[in-house]
């Protein structure tokens, strides 16, 4: 097939080489501007651009799609772009810009199989921005991906193919993403396959179970030890590497990249939140809601991931101290 491909970050370029690999023309790509990135804060090329440029794939990178909104020279650029690509579907994964109805449209006519998403979420659960994040954050014991026939709404359109994956214990958003990302790109190449075949068969997202992935901000990375610990370990794993767990001590801020809820015989009663119970070389057991969390592996500013070990004999921390 002829394909346009419209994706941003490592998750969508890993499905976009996979669609190159399998032999369909991918005719247009489009992502999102370059962006400021890194110490230098240079303008950088997104993961899908960059793979895009290195095999000779044309870009598009308008600001806004819509024709009415801020950019409209931009989108009437990018339908011209879209029109010429002449495709037979467009593939969407974590783009980042909402497709407006005349892109919708546009992908339908003459015969086209319409613009087909990549959602790292077992749908309706976690519709929206950030559905690997929260899904960790929550707890939830399985995970997966969903190929949607994108409609005007957010996440709602009709699901195609599903695959279902389970959390483990230490997953982190990153270690889930890599997973995902690599269950993403064989399904949308099997999607194609089966539409060319004319096999689709769209199923309706059922109404119940609905769950919204808001967007992760920064101000979610601070550590709030009045939690209950299992709460405090997974967002810490939700986190990572994006914002980053962070929380202070004795006015120093520190990420916190990896931690684990455990269940001690001490007494908390009467401890403060944040206490420090125990440090040493298996780890930095803190005071939570109900329990300990402890923490594996820190980071100082400027400075780089260490495991406990490592940390405590440059930062020594002593019980009875504690994070806020």
């Amino acid at each position: 097939m002829r394909v346009i491909f419209a994706g941003t970050p490592e998750f969508a370029r890993t499905a976009l080489q996979r669609l190159h690999a399998s032999g369909h023309t991918i005719a247009l790509v489009l992502t999102q501007p370059d962006r400021p990135a890194g110490r230098g804060m240079k303008l950088q090329a997104s993961a899908v651009k960059q793979f895009a440029l290195e095999h000779g794939i044309p870009v598009a990178q308008p600001r806004s799609l819509k024709m009415d909104g801020k950019y409209p020279d931009d989108a009437a650029q990018a339908y011209a772009a879209i029109a010429a690509a002449d495709a037979d579907v467009m593939v969407v994964a974590a783009y980042g810009l909402i497709l407006p109805q005349w892109v919708l449209d546009a992908m339908q006519e003459g015969g086209k199989f319409g613009c087909l998403n990549i959602h790292a979420s077992l749908l309706p659960r976690w519709r929206g921005a950030a559905p690997i994040h929260r899904a960790i954050e929550a707890g939830d014991a399985h995970t997966g991906v969903t190929i949607m026939q994108m409609d005007a709404g957010l996440d709602t359109g009709a699901m195609l193919f599903m695959h279902s994956v389970p959390i483990e214990p230490g997953d982190t958003t990153a270690s889930l993403h890599d997973r995902l990302a690599d269950l993403g790109g064989k399904l949308i190449v099997l999607a194609l396959e089966q539409a060319r075949a004319g096999r689709l068969k769209p199923i309706d997202q059922p109404s119940e179970g609905v769950t919204y992935a808001h967007k992760v901000e920064k101000h979610e990375s601070a550590i709030n030890w009045s939690l209950p610990a299992d709460v405090i370990a997974r967002r810490i794993r939700a986190f990572n590497p994006f914002p980053g767990a962070s929380t202070s001590l004795q006015g120093e801020v520190l990420r916190v990249w990896a931690a684990q809820a455990v269940v001690q015989d001490t007494e908390l009663s009467g401890v403060d939140f944040g206490t420090i119970m125990a440090a040493g070389p298996e780890g930095i057991a803190v005071a939570a809601m109900d329990s300990v969390v402890v923490l594996t592996q820190l980071q100082r500013a400027g400075g780089k991931r260490l495991a406990v070990s490592d940390f405590l004999r440059g930062f020594p921390i002593k019980p009875g101290m504690r994070f806020v």
